[in-house]
């Protein structure tokens, strides 16, 4: 995996991914930053997310459960001073569709966290991370 990142000017800089994707990083104002884009941790705990909340779909999907829509909110705490490293981070998935059981969904969440999701498990060597979901009917309701 290779990355590339290019200073623009100040605090901003052009990420992009070996995959040819681009997207802008920039610092806040009294960085020296103009806020045009994320901060670096930002990115950072967002992957985090996203690479945890693909695993729950993934596995979800595999065992033919019926996904309408899934969303993981992350709140995360950082470190008073410098570095200034992630110390707790939550992950709250959402996951929506009809005849989701507790058991199948819990079940992904724990899978991904233990096993699959390689951004949290590598986190989880500075961080605390915990995890829990709710089940929300394809009709909108709690189910």
């Amino acid at each position: 995996m290779k990355a590339r990142i290019k200073w623009v000017d100040n605090a901003m800089f052009v990420a992009e991914s070996g995959s040819g994707h681009a997207v802008v990083i920039d610092g806040p104002p009294e960085g020296g930053g103009r806020n045009m884009g994320m901060r670096p941790m930002e990115m950072l705990l967002m992957g985090t997310g996203a690479c945890s909340a693909y695993d729950v779909l993934l596995i979800l999907r595999k065992g033919r459960h019926q996904v309408a829509d899934c969303i993981c909110e992350v709140a995360a705490e950082r470190a008073d001073g410098v570095p200034s490293v992630f110390t707790n981070i939550h992950l709250h998935f959402i996951v929506s569709g009809d005849g989701l059981k507790e058991k199948v969904v819990k079940r992904a969440v724990q899978l991904s966290a233990e096993k699959y999701c390689s951004a949290a498990i590598m986190l989880g060597k500075t961080a605390e991370i915990s995890h829990d979901f709710e089940i929300v009917s394809a009709s909108g309701g709690e189910a």
